[in-house]
């Protein structure tokens, strides 16, 4: 497994992007990296191994990315979660404020059985927002959210906070 510092070598920086002022973190060049990615996955199932899910919660499209080997490394199955209208069956929406505006997610409505533990999943934690969406429909459909893990955490934003009093992992943080 590669150690942190390896991994935050393999984060871009994008200036700029997607309005002045942000310093947006691209995790390509760890995903094109073998052993970035392995060691990604593997750190991130470090963190959540005392857990012991019964699924992974992954949510898009970052957080499929991450979550499908997480959940094979875990031995537990994925539950996607999308924007709208991308799930072919019956599903329960959740609607969350954003800067400006607001958005939607979605989660199939048999996806997770009342009890079941859940190990939320998502590339980065900015403010939160989505992840608390995402929470609401897991605890809706009746699962215990038993973690939440994330690759890169920017602290400065405060997201954590908004997911009290869930356990909350990351990997890097910024």
């Amino acid at each position: 497994m590669q150690g942190a510092d390896s991994l935050r070598d393999l984060i871009r920086e994008v200036p700029d992007f997607p309005r002045p002022g942000i310093s947006f973190k691209d995790v390509t060049p760890l995903l094109a990296s073998p052993t970035g990615l392995a060691g990604a996955v593997s750190a991130m199932a470090a963190a959540a191994a005392d857990i012991r899910p019964d699924l992974v919660v992954g949510i898009e499209s970052r957080g499929f990315i991450f979550g499908v080997p997480l959940a094979l490394t875990l031995g537990c199955g994925f539950v996607p979660v999308r924007k709208p209208g991308k799930l072919p069956a019956a599903v329960l929406r959740q609607t969350y404020a954003l800067e400006y505006g607001s958005d939607s997610i979605e989660i199939h409505a048999d996806a997770v059985a009342p009890g079941q533990r859940l190990l939320l999943v998502d590339d980065l934690l900015a403010t939160g927002g989505t992840m608390v969406a995402a929470a609401s429909l897991a605890t809706q459909l009746g699962g215990e959210v038993a973690g939440i893990c994330f690759l890169v955490e920017l602290t400065f934003l405060g997201g954590r906070d908004r997911l009290r009093p869930y356990r909350v992992d990351s990997i890097l943080q910024y």
